[in-house]
Formats: C-alpha cells, sequence, structure tokens
C-alpha cells in the first residue's frame, strides 16, 4: 500500500474531521438521552442483565474523559475510569457530562495538535506499560469504541421497546457499504 503523504501531514489534515466525527457522536448520544425516560436509560431489560444503556454510556463517557485528562500530562490510562455511578444511572449527569466533553472537544487547543502521547496498555501491571501513540490515533480510537458501544446501548434500548434508529450504532464504513450495495442493487 503506498501512503500519499508524509504522515504529520495526513494527522494534520485528519484531526479537525476527526473532532468533527466525536463530537457528531456524543451530539447522537445527548439526543437519545433526552428522549429516553429514567428506566429505560438507567435499567436493563429483562433477561438482558447486566447491559444498561445509562452503563454503555458511562463506559464510552469515561473513556473520552481519560482522553482529555491525560492530555495534560501526555499520559492516557483508560483503565484508571473513576466508574461514575451517578452517570450511569442520572440522565441529568450524563448529559451535563456528554455537553461538557463536547465542549472541550470543540475548544482545547490540546485536542488539536498531534502531539505523541503515552498510552498505558489494557490491564497493564502497576509498573507501567505505556506505548506510544498520538492524539489523531486516539481521537480515532475513541470513535471506533463509541459506535461499537452505540450497537449495544441499540440492542438494549430495543429490548426495553425503545424505537432507534436503524443506523445508530453502525460503523460509518458499514453504513457506506449499505448505501453503495443499495445503489447497484
Amino acid at each position: 500500500m503506498a501512503i500519499s503523504q508524509q504522515p504529520t501531514q495526513a494527522a494534520a489534515t485528519c484531526q479537525p474531521a476527526l473532532i468533527e466525527r466525536n463530537v457528531r457522536w456524543l451530539e447522537q448520544a445527548l439526543a437519545l438521552v433526552e428522549r429516553l425516560d429514567d428506566r429505560a436509560y438507567a435499567t436493563s431489560p429483562q433477561d438482558f442483565a447486566p447491559h444498561k444503556a445509562g452503563a454503555h454510556l458511562r463506559h464510552i463517557l469515561e473513556f473520552y474523559q481519560c482522553f482529555l485528562d491525560g492530555l495534560e500530562s501526555f499520559h492516557i490510562d483508560y483503565d484508571a475510569r473513576p466508574r461514575n455511578r451517578a452517570v450511569e444511572s442520572s440522565r441529568v449527569a450524563a448529559l451535563a457530562t456528554i455537553r461538557s466533553i463536547i465542549h472541550y472537544l470543540k475548544t482545547s487547543a490540546a485536542v488539536r495538535t498531534d502531539t505523541t502521547i503515552w498510552v498505558r496498555m489494557e490491564d497493564a501491571d502497576a509498573a507501567g506499560g505505556y506505548m506510544t501513540s498520538s492524539v489523531s490515533r486516539e481521537l480515532q480510537m475513541l470513535s471506533s469504541h463509541t459506535i461499537h458501544h452505540f450497537a449495544l446501548i441499540a440492542v438494549t434500548l430495543r429490548l426495553h421497546g425503545v424505537a432507534v434508529d436503524a443506523d445508530f450504532g453502525m460503523a460509518p464504513s458499514t453504513l457506506r457499504y449499505l448505501a453503495d450495495k443499495g445503489r447497484a442493487a
């Protein structure tokens, strides 16, 4: 595979799009949570415990918080999530957290650089286990992570009887493939 641009040029070009994509996902979450009732948000559907829309959303938001907190020190530890039960059980707390993250993504200069950062490997021992990454790479990971948890949220809500858009939780590449397939038919 040939790469047409130097990595730093490509990252600089992609970064605004990555920020916008993550903001778009969070705005989708905001719209969804605003229309849910407390039961659908905070409880498991019958025979589907422990899955709760609020628990999956809390998990997503805490990844963003770890990312944003880690930008200051250039060290991100996604395992160091606080597991804030208020965000999991309170739509008001979730909405405030979503708005705060969106604001930070839109306004922080730290997000707009493609600095090299260190990311703690998943479930690494206490001594460390950090590897290098970049702000852009972590924004891409957050986007993918969010979409996959959105798929779980969609299933959970459908089991509660809540209508969820058919494309909620589908990866952009899947949506593009389905659109292209539909045009070819």
